[in-house]
């Protein structure tokens, strides 16, 4: 659970209050689903923004327990940089970004949060972050490389 927005309503007798919540929700082994649910009560809300991230389940491309390399990524006005961490450092990270990197199952990675601090966005472009990740042995393979082959011989330039 991320964040609980409540809103009211005036009507003629009094407020109605409604509740919308942004729920996290990932396995620890790569993969992560980010949901909002509203409702007229806090637990009604939290139940669909749960149910809401477990249909909005994404893959992500992890390198043990941090990520392969550095990632920025922003989501309206909210800008997020995630760079690998040695293991042992942990995670150095704001409320809602690690909250989104421990669901992933993230265990060392540096972090910063710029621009704005609106929980669901910085949610957003951290998950956005995670999606611009690529491993190296994915992008060989796409390629149609091999890691660590023979090296071309480099181009000649012509004498003039």
């Amino acid at each position: 659970m991320l964040f609980i927005n409540r809103s009211a309503k005036v009507v003629k007798g009094g407020r109605r209050f409604s509740f919308s919540a942004l729920v996290v929700t990932g396995d620890r082994k790569g993969r992560i689903g980010l949901g909002l649910g509203k409702a007229a009560e806090v637990s009604e809300a939290i139940k669909k923004g749960g149910e809401a991230s477990k249909q909005n389940m994404l893959s992500v491309s992890l390198s043990g327990g941090t990520i392969p390399h550095d990632a920025y990524c922003a989501f309206d006005g909210a800008k997020v940089l995630l760079r690998p961490a040695s293991p042992g450092t942990g995670l150095i990270a704001g409320k809602t970004v690690r909250a989104v990197l421990e669901s992933v199952g993230i265990k060392d990675v540096l972090s910063k949060s710029l621009g704005s601090k609106n929980a669901a966005n910085v949610a957003k472009a951290t998950i956005a972050a995670l999606q611009s990740l690529r491993l190296r042995e994915d992008v060989a393979k796409r390629r149609g490389v091999t890691i660590g082959g023979p090296k071309a011989a480099a181009p000649v330039s012509p004498a003039v």
